[in-house]
């Protein structure tokens, strides 16, 4: 019988820059701001969105965290696994998931040009026009909070999520 060794992993990055400390205006802006647009979006729904533009935006402080959020509300590993490549594997989400992932795409990769009509009007089909506003809100949310962690390389790996009723 043979033990194998797994090979050290690398060393945890430093982060940046404390951004939140020194700018606990704008942070708490932030939170506020994330607040308002979650309180119009099915909390499943709303992690799996946050997830999904935060592997786009490469944040791997977001999809740690909102990996963790998602699981504690009971979301299952394989629907998370599958969000990057939501469009081969659209059995596992509802249409309404679906039109929501193709909104968070085509909102965060804004450098394609703009939001497809086509992809607006699925979301829109989907949606009531109050929760579809939210959905946006919560789109250019999570967009500005991975800015604000992959300039400031805030570090994954630390996040424990609050316990859920």
């Amino acid at each position: 019988m043979t033990t194998e060794q797994r090979a050290p992993h690398a060393p945890e990055p430093t982060a940046r820059l404390p951004w939140a400390k020194h700018a606990p205006e704008v942070f708490q802006a932030m939170v506020r701001l994330d607040g308002a647009a979650r309180r119009g979006v099915d909390p499943v729904l709303y992690e799996l969105v946050k997830i999904r533009a935060s592997q786009i935006n490469h944040c791997a402080y977001c999809i740690d965290m909102h990996s963790k959020d998602a699981l504690a509300a009971g979301e299952s590993v394989e629907r998370i696994v599958q969000l990057s490549a939501w469009e081969e594997s659209p059995h596992f989400y509802t249409e309404k998931e679906l039109a929501a992932l193709a909104l968070t795409d085509a909102v965060t990769v804004l450098t394609d040009g703009f939001v497809p009509d086509e992809v607006y009007a699925h979301a829109a089909a989907h949606f009531e026009e109050a929760e579809l506003a939210h959905l946006i809100a919560a789109i250019a949310v999570i967009n500005a909070w991975n800015r604000f962690g992959v300039t400031a390389r805030m570090v994954p790996g630390h996040h424990h999520p609050a316990p859920h009723a």
